[in-house]
């Protein structure tokens, strides 16, 4: 279904929890968050019946998001269901990867396509500060048994912060190289736990993509965020997605769905669509409300403007 600005809006974002055993610096707050209440929360035959309301509006690709997705209980009987549904083409998940190394081959038998893996230091005490706590040997070996499951390419989301991590562009580059890796650069965003600090910590993706020096652009892919580019000899891409210095708006193709029920049109804006009440009481009245939220998507947002309202959420209650 095409928006008001005549995007294909064939994509769904949809956190199943805002949970996560990490609480990364710039998406949860030190001390976690509050457990919702079961009845505030998405059952997964609540997911499921939005997902097939939507497949007649041209929703034809899923991701499962966070918090941490593989933490919620009945994860891969979810997969299953969605990948049952006719019309879904691909159903992908971006996770933190400490729980893969168990539940990559499973969740591939159960109709997962592609992931996607949150890593922003390769440096163990770096990691573990940055995730409040994570162990990098746990993601690494996620990875290895993802790509063992050639489920290629597999994608690296990783977020540049100053102060922290920046020097390690060169050693993420260097991923690429050797397997068939996709390695995403992804500039830090004033959003939730990190509106109060982010600009003070922001690095461009001009910055790095002028340090990594001679890369050859390559065909950009519809509907993504990400422009690539590879180094010479490389199997796999260098992605860089670009929201704050060069917004993909006019492309963007998506709408997001939270664990606790609220469409939002868009990542950076506070305008949600409540679906839990309408579940309980009148559910055929959802794919209506999921065409009208489609056909309100706003233009762009404002991250970059001089008086930006941000999202209140922090980011993982929204999936990123």
């Amino acid at each position: 279904m095409a928006d008001q600005y005549q995007r294909n809006i064939n994509y769904m974002r949809i956190s199943i929890t805002d949970l996560c055993n990490m609480r990364c610096l710039y998406c949860m707050p030190e001390n976690g968050i509050q457990k919702k209440p079961h009845d505030a929360l998405l059952s997964f035959e609540d997911i499921v019946s939005i997902v097939k309301a939507s497949v007649p509006l041209g929703i034809n690709k899923l991701r499962i998001t966070g918090g941490e997705p593989l933490v919620r209980k009945g994860i891969i009987d979810l997969i299953g269901s969605l990948s049952e549904i006719e019309g879904i083409n691909e159903i992908a998940m971006t996770t933190n990867g400490s729980l893969l190394t168990d539940m990559a081959e499973p969740l591939k038998k159960a109709g997962l396509t592609r992931f996607n893996i949150s890593i922003d230091s390769l440096k163990e005490d770096r990691y573990r500060e940055i995730t409040r706590g994570g162990e990098l040997k746990d993601v690494l070996s996620g990875i290895e048994k993802a790509l063992s499951l050639d489920m290629k390419p597999i994608k690296l989301n990783t977020v540049m912060i100053g102060g922290y991590n920046e020097e390690e562009l060169e050693d993420f580059a260097q991923l690429t190289y050797d397997k068939l890796i996709d390695v995403r650069f992804i500039e830090l965003m004033p959003v939730g736990e990190a509106s109060q600090w982010a600009k003070s910590k922001f690095v461009s993706n001009e910055t790095l993509k002028k340090r990594l020096g001679l890369l050859h652009p390559l065909k950009g892919i519809a509907g993504s965020p990400a422009r690539y580019y590879q180094l010479p000899g490389a199997k796999g891409k260098i992605g860089f997605i670009n929201p704050i210095s060069d917004h993909f708006c006019s492309e963007c193709n998506r709408i997001r769905l939270t664990s606790d029920g609220k469409l939002k049109p868009c990542l950076h804006s506070n305008t949600e669509i409540d679906l839990l009440p309408m579940l309980r009481t009148n559910p055929d009245s959802i794919a209506e409300v999921l065409a009208a939220a489609i056909e309100a998507k706003p233009e762009r947002h404002m991250l970059n403007q001089e008086n930006a309202i941000y999202s209140s959420r922090n980011m993982c209650q929204i999936g990123g």
